[in-house]
């Protein structure tokens, strides 16, 4: 059997707030956002790249990744990597989009942030 053509080009994460979530991505990313009720999207305008939607979906009994992980508590089911040019102006936008740096950071050339429902991303330099 011949492999289909496959390719991942969105992925989707619980929110308390899909709304507050595609607004904070919008902007981080400066990409374009289309929002519903219970769910919402962001989109990259030039489609170009891997990923190109990031969707949030409701999830009333939300509870936010602990990072570092910690038995016991709730962890963390993925996370978004970003490759940046310069990581403290990348780190900059971030906070000013709304996103706060962990309080663990285990490399140099890598921020690990928390978006404003907790989800960790990564901010890292390319090369």
């Amino acid at each position: 059997m011949r492999q289909p053509n496959l390719q991942i080009t969105g992925a989707t994460l619980a929110a308390p707030n899909p709304r507050q979530l595609a607004e904070f991505y919008s902007k981080l990313l400066g990409w374009e956002s289309e929002i519903e009720t219970n769910w919402a999207q962001v989109r990259s305008a030039d489609g170009q790249g891997g990923l190109r939607t990031l969707n949030f979906e409701i999830e009333p009994n939300y509870t936010p990744p602990i990072w570092p992980t910690v038995q016991g508590e709730q962890q963390i089911m993925t996370h978004l990597d970003i490759a940046v040019d310069d990581l403290d102006a990348a780190v900059a936008w971030a906070t000013a989009a709304g996103a706060r740096a962990a309080d663990v950071q285990p490399q140099t050339s890598v921020r690990v942030m928390l978006d404003p429902a907790g989800h960790p991303f990564c901010l890292f330099t390319r090369g």
